[in-house]
């Protein structure tokens, strides 16, 4: 079995196609919504969890870039730049995930990237600019 988290943007000419059922219903594959601002007549980004037969995976990425959806892991979306964090937790309280959270015992705020959905909240509040988005 396979489970990735995986960013996809839509053209806007696409918008309004029944994507992730071809997903479901084609391929075999259990998804989960992570975060989605599609809005008609302009681009889609959807951020999924797919989970599946690793075929069926393999498959259903293939069909996306077919129809011309552009697909990004989400493990690059979101990152820190260690030098610039001051550890002020002000993303802490802003991660809707806990992907950002306070280690207890050192008072420094750790990253886990994995529970990231690139919400990209953490960017906005980070006052020293540590957070960024990698295209």
């Amino acid at each position: 079995m396979v489970s990735k988290r995986i960013v996809l943007t839509f053209p806007h000419d696409m918008v309004d196609q029944p994507i992730v059922y071809k997903l479901v219903k084609e391929h075999n594959l259990v998804f989960n919504i992570l975060q989605a601002k599609i809005t008609p007549r302009e681009e889609g980004v959807m951020v999924l969890e797919l989970k599946g037969k690793k075929e069926d995976y393999v498959a259903g990425i293939k069909y996306l870039r077919s129809i011309g959806v552009k697909i990004q892991p989400i493990s690059r979306d979101v990152t820190r730049d260690e030098e610039k964090c001051t550890h002020c937790g002000a993303c802490v309280t802003i991660c809707p995930t806990g992907a950002l959270y306070t280690d207890k015992k050192t008072m420094k705020v750790m990253f886990d990237s994995e529970k990231c959905i690139a919400c990209e909240l953490c960017v906005k509040a980070c006052p020293p600019r540590a957070m960024m988005v990698k295209l």
